[in-house]
Formats: C-alpha cells, structure tokens, sequence
C-alpha cells in the first residue's frame, strides 16, 4: 500500500517542477497539456483523488476532444491515485500500459560532503537547453518548447551543465528546490563521456546546491527499464516510493 498523502505531495511538486502549457481540473482530474512538446508528463490526465468516481466515460470521451484539439493522444496517467473504477475502465476497455515509472526520494543528510563537482549553477536557460539537447540528442525543433517549460518553472531551479574542452557539453541536470523537497530533472550525460563517473558527480554536485537552498530531502522520476539511471539513483541513497504508468487507448 502506498502512502497515499506522500503520494500526493510530490505529485504536486512534481508538476510545479515541470509545469504544463495548459491545465484544467475535471472534479479531481488535473489534465495537463503542452502544445510545444511532446514529453506525456505535460500531456496527460492525472487524477488525483481514489474517491473520484462518477462519469468515468464521459469524461474520458471529453479528455480524449480535449487533447485531439492539442494535437495529442490521450494518455491517462495511473498513479496509487487512481480510482479502482478508472483502472477496471481502462483495462475493460483494453487501454494499453506504456511503461512503468518509479519516483524515488533519498535524505539529503545522508549525501557525502566532499563527493562530486564543486559546481554552481547556471542561470542562462538557452545556453542549458542547448547544452541538454547536444547531450540528449534530441530533436532542436523541441528547443522552443524546453525553453518555455523552464521558463515557466516558479520554484528556485539550478541549471547544471559539465562542459569539457573539445567536446562541450558533456552532462546536465536540473534542480527544483521547492521548500524541503528538491525535485532531480533531465539528468543526461552524452554517450561518449558515459561510464567516467560524469553522472554521479553532477547529481551530487546539484544535490549539494538544493540542501545549502534549504531542502532535506530529493526525488526523481525514473523510467523503470533504465537501469542506468535507477542504479546512479541508488547508489546516492534514493529509495523507491511509488511507481506510476500510463495508460491509452490502443490507438493511442
């Protein structure tokens, strides 16, 4: 069983962490949706109360117009959150799973005080966003849209990036400091610098920077099939708290 009012704290500071274009409650349904990218965090229902029950169809047919209008599939994301009435829906109606995620905390007492880069932030969003997309290897056209994402984030966010000569931009991550909880986001390092501690070193080092902000303690969201990812996260103390899934019509 989950813990179901931790649950919903980082839930909420999760989304202020990465906030969508475009949100609208439906009763307790928090739908999200973000015209310039295509990351399904920013597009898709989450709901937010287990007791939110009533017209199940209904509101999906109206989510589903919604999210055409945007250009976008819908997408139901299915937290410990959910009602047990929308799961069986969904699962009557042969909604298909895409994939698990695991949102992980670690105490920020625990972080090793002199491991890691000793590194400030940076506070140019387009020199980050640049950085991130040459290290990600994504798409430039979602510039536009990443730049607007972080623009829009209100909590205090450091922008980390490891540069090295002759190379560039080599890793990056973002910390959201949001009072006592710091939130860990799109932490890459390019493939050819992966293996030499370059991930490690930038987690910690943007780790350190939200505990002298004044949080005690991080969580991350980490697709449950990158095992990279979720053994760096384990290795600096972060714990699993709940996983989440979404879910879409099998023509989504």
């Amino acid at each position: 069983m989950s813990d179901l009012p931790k649950v919903r704290r980082l839930e909420a500071v999760g989304f202020r962490a990465w906030p969508a274009a475009s949100v609208q409650y439906d009763g307790s349904w928090l739908c999200r949706l973000t015209a310039g990218h295509p990351s399904r965090r920013l597009n898709s229902v989450n709901p937010l109360d287990p007791s939110d029950t009533r017209d199940i169809e209904i509101r999906l047919e109206k989510a589903a117009k919604r999210f055409a209008d945007y250009g976008r599939p819908l997408f139901v994301r299915q937290t410990p959150l959910a009602s047990p009435q929308l799961i069986a829906f969904m699962d009557e109606a042969g909604w298909v799973d895409i994939g698990r995620t695991i949102v992980m905390m670690a105490d920020l007492a625990t972080l090793p005080r002199d491991e890691g880069l000793d590194h400030l932030p940076s506070r140019d969003v387009g020199r980050f966003v640049d950085a991130r997309i040459r290290v990600s290897g994504d798409d430039p056209a979602l510039k536009p849209g990443l730049t607007e994402i972080i623009k829009a984030i209100k909590p205090e966010a450091g922008l980390f990036i490891v540069e090295e000569p002759d190379f560039g931009p080599a890793a990056v991550t973002i910390a959201v400091q949001d009072n006592d909880l710091a939130g860990i986001l799109q932490l890459g390092v390019a493939k050819e610098r992966r293996g030499q501690g370059l991930g490690t070193a930038i987690l910690h080092a943007s780790l350190r920077w939200a505990r002298l902000k004044g949080a005690r303690q991080a969580w991350v969201q980490v697709e449950a099939d990158n095992t990279a990812a979720l053994a760096l996260y384990r290795r600096a103390g972060f714990q699993d708290i709940y996983e989440y899934s979404y879910r879409g019509p099998v023509a989504a």
